[in-house]
């Protein structure tokens, strides 16, 4: 079983302490602990955040590592040079709001000797914000072919689940400045380079949610950052143009209607 791999996290300012707090605890306190914890500062953060990430520090200091950016820049090119900062070849990601799973590392470093593939991830389960009610569950295609076939619709990977090799996603670019679809774009990148994919078919992770969420997924902002993704996904045909208008379309909608309404969809539709 490999065991030697690195966790790569973001944090920011808007950040919540008391989940930053429950989110390291879970990456700790692993069956197979991370040989690397490299925790990016994306700009200035709060005191309170500070202190969660010096407490951690002082306990695990011999496997953790802090990287400072005085400005934040986003969520793409903080990772982008987060995974610069890894020192090993295996790279798992997670979220600072979001708990894993007791054995989520272990099950990942297993599937990563036993399955053909360069990207690994998992379903996950989606809680209210206290984390007290599970609201829905997100579960994916299992092998490569499935995975690069979901692309083309939807995004075929819960990212804060992912384990990925850091060779094969430099040689796809790395992460790149994709307002809100970071992550989609460099798994377009890989599928084309012919990098393969594989979902663990369990819950690795929980992941808060809840109408902080469906909001953020919403509004005329949002419209813009889906074209301009689509249209890249048509660019590297990935996508046709029927198919480019068809996303368009339904995901510009989807940004526009009302909270509630769109809370409804993603359960019924985009969520099983």
């Amino acid at each position: 079983m490999t065991r030697q791999f690195s966790v790569l996290m973001s944090v920011y300012k808007k950040d919540d302490p008391n989940y930053l707090d429950d989110s390291l605890k879970s990456i700790y306190a692993q069956t197979i602990v991370p040989s690397e914890v490299v925790l990016c500062e994306d700009g200035e953060l709060t005191c309170e955040l500070e202190k969660v990430i010096e407490k951690y520090y002082k306990q695990y200091a011999p496997i953790t590592r802090i990287i400072k950016y005085p400005v934040n820049r986003g969520l793409g090119l903080t990772l982008r040079d987060g995974v610069l900062e890894c020192k090993n070849e295996i790279i798992a990601r997670m979220d600072a709001d979001d708990i894993a799973e007791l054995d989520r590392f272990e099950k990942q470093m297993d599937a990563f000797d036993k399955q053909d593939a360069d990207v690994i991830g998992g379903n996950i389960d989606e809680y209210n914000e206290s984390m007290d009610k599970v609201t829905g569950s997100r579960l994916l295609p299992q092998f490569d072919k499935d995975i690069t076939s979901m692309m083309k619709k939807r995004n075929p990977m819960n990212h804060v689940t992912v384990a990925f090799k850091k060779q094969s996603v430099l040689d796809a670019g790395n992460y790149l400045d994709m307002p809100y679809f970071e992550d989609y774009y460099l798994w377009a990148r890989m599928s084309k380079k012919g990098y393969k994919f594989y979902n663990i078919q369990e819950k690795l992770v929980k992941v808060r949610g809840g109408d902080e969420m469906i909001i953020r997924r919403g509004g005329i902002k949002y419209l813009k950052p889906i074209y301009d993704f689509q249209k890249e996904l048509l660019r590297m045909n990935i996508i046709s143009k029927k198919m480019f208008l068809f996303n368009v379309f339904v995901r510009s909608g989807v940004s526009l209607v009302p909270n509630r309404m769109r809370a409804a969809i993603y359960k019924r539709n985009l969520r099983k």
